[in-house]
């Protein structure tokens, strides 16, 4: 497979300023969010990036890029019309060719060298097909992800056969219809926000987009469980860190995993004790 081009969503409605935002990454230095993205996705061996985007929000995020401008190709999504609708928006992008895909509100930090995306783009390369990055989450998270169920493929450590996608299934659908042999109880393989698709994934949303009554109902996760019917479709583990930006304190809690696994660890360690130490005093002196 020859995995040349990647493909960022961050159209969504009250999330399209998320990538633009900046924090301090490992390396100590001052970043956009978006670059941070950029930066694995260049490490992953892809040469041209799109990002879909709201009509207007071009010129900004060309600046948080920088240096990385150049690498960069808008893809309008005109309405909000859904995740599924974002990505069937850069079809003529894509054409007929294999892609790396991110979620633009979802940080996810390695915990070791290769990134979430060069592994995801490696394991697609081997074994010829889509790939998904996943991670064990326990049944509590399921209203935030994706969901599969599979098999384990046996001879490959943390490679999953893909049988059926569910969107942000409940307690009760993930039990009847994604249980994973070998997983631990109540916890299911849930998707990290990192994959590389085929182009068949263009048809099945275009046949998905025509059929609904409502086409922001269609999503990502809708096409997948087609997809898995059609062609091999695979699932790697990984063992990283995954943060939604948009949550309460996502940024904060993004932002404190980056300091504590960087080359600022030991400074803001000792910040953040110090600021315990001064609360722990105050609650003292109050009572």
């Amino acid at each position: 497979m020859n995995i040349k081009k990647a493909l960022i969503t961050s159209a969504g409605k009250d999330r399209q300023n998320l990538p633009l935002q900046k924090l301090i990454d490992r390396d100590g230095n001052e970043k956009s969010i978006l670059n941070i993205f950029i930066e694995d996705i260049l490490k992953a061996g892809i040469e041209e990036i799109g990002i879909v985007v709201r009509p207007g929000d071009e010129k900004a995020y060309s600046s948080v890029a920088g240096n990385f401008s150049n690498k960069l190709e808008f893809v309008k999504q005109k309405e909000p019309l859904g995740y599924g609708h974002a990505i069937y928006c850069a079809k003529d992008f894509i054409g007929n060719t294999p892609f790396l895909h991110l979620v633009g509100d979802h940080l996810n930090i390695s915990r070791v060298n290769e990134g979430c995306a060069a592994k995801v783009v490696r394991i697609a390369k081997s074994e010829k097909c889509s790939v998904s990055a996943v991670q064990p989450t326990n049944e509590s998270l399921l209203p935030y992800f994706g969901a599969i169920g599979g098999k384990r493929i046996q001879g490959k450590q943390g490679l999953y056969k893909i049988e059926k996608v569910i969107e942000k299934p409940t307690p009760t659908e993930a039990e009847q219809d994604l249980i994973v042999p070998g997983l631990r109880a109540s916890n299911y393989l849930c998707f990290f926000g990192t994959h590389v698709l085929t182009s068949t994934v263009f048809s099945i949303l275009e046949n998905l987009l025509n059929k609904s009554k409502n086409l922001t109902s269609v999503t990502l996760s809708d096409a997948l469980n087609e997809l898995c019917k059609h062609e091999q479709y695979l699932a790697i583990e990984d063992n990283g860190w995954r943060y939604n930006l948009g949550e309460k304190y996502g940024y904060l809690t993004a932002q404190l995993a980056l300091a504590l696994n960087g080359v600022d660890r030991d400074v803001v360690l000792s910040n953040l004790l110090e600021i315990l130490a001064m609360q722990k005093l105050g609650e003292n002196n109050n009572r």
